[in-house]
């Protein structure tokens, strides 16, 4: 077994290398779970790893509203990366965060030319990143806190259930029966009467008046014989 110094884990040997401080913020879509967003920051680890890069922290700012809509995006999950690199890994880094669909921007910038003392600049941002781990811990309850009670005010605004509605009156109720016939009283309808005919009720007849004597219709009274007077002889 060959002796010599160990390298770092998780980046190869920083000594004698010319170590830049970069910065690589990006916005992610607000829905993106947490879930997500750590398998997200585990592809960035794995490119930084890969090109030589030592990661400092991962800065999770949560959503913030965006200075304009994005893909139709009002809101975003802001998250920075701070890393030591010699500017090889910043190319790879973009080519992950372009390709993946759940983050809408992405910017790196340089923050120092030179780092010195890499030991020292890692164990600062090991205390920030736990700093600031515990900030987005807090804000993220705060912000379930504010949700829960904006469902709790939309709910007490909203118009409690509306009742079963009553039985209709009775103008709306279906028609009432037709009152049944008297007794004895006749239900068939009236025929119509055909044309020509009276429509008038006749009278009863009045009781019929008594036979009187009368001379035999169309009989000819026969001829009365002369009468001669006698004359006195």
């Amino acid at each position: 077994m060959s002796g010599g110094t160990p390298r770092p884990s998780g980046a190869r040997a920083t000594k004698g290398r010319n170590m830049r401080e970069y910065e690589t913020t990006f916005i992610v879509q607000p829905e993106i779970t947490d879930e997500g967003c750590t398998e997200l920051l585990g592809r960035v680890d794995a490119v930084l790893e890969r090109e030589g890069a030592s990661r400092l922290l991962h800065d999770d700012q949560g959503k913030r509203r965006l200075a304009y809509e994005i893909r139709k995006f009002q809101k975003g999950r802001y998250v920075t990366t701070y890393f030591l690199d010699e500017g090889k890994a910043v190319a790879p880094l973009e080519r992950v965060l372009r390709l993946d669909e759940s983050v809408l921007r992405f910017l790196t910038v340089q923050r120092t030319d030179s780092v010195t003392d890499v030991d020292a600049r890692k164990a600062q941002a090991a205390e920030e990143e736990r700093i600031r781990a515990e900030r987005a811990r807090e804000r993220a309850e705060r912000e379930a806190e504010e949700e829960r009670a904006r469902e709790a005010a939309a709910a007490a605004a909203a118009p409690p259930p509306q009742e079963a509605s009553a039985a209709p009156e009775a103008s709306e109720a279906a028609p009432s029966e037709e009152a049944a016939p008297a007794e004895g009283e006749s239900t068939e309808v009236a025929a119509a009467p055909a044309e020509g005919e009276s429509t008038e009720v006749a009278a009863a007849p009045a009781t019929a008046p008594e036979p009187t004597e009368a001379s035999a219709p169309n009989e000819t009274p026969a001829e009365s014989e002369p009468k001669t007077e006698e004359t006195a002889g």
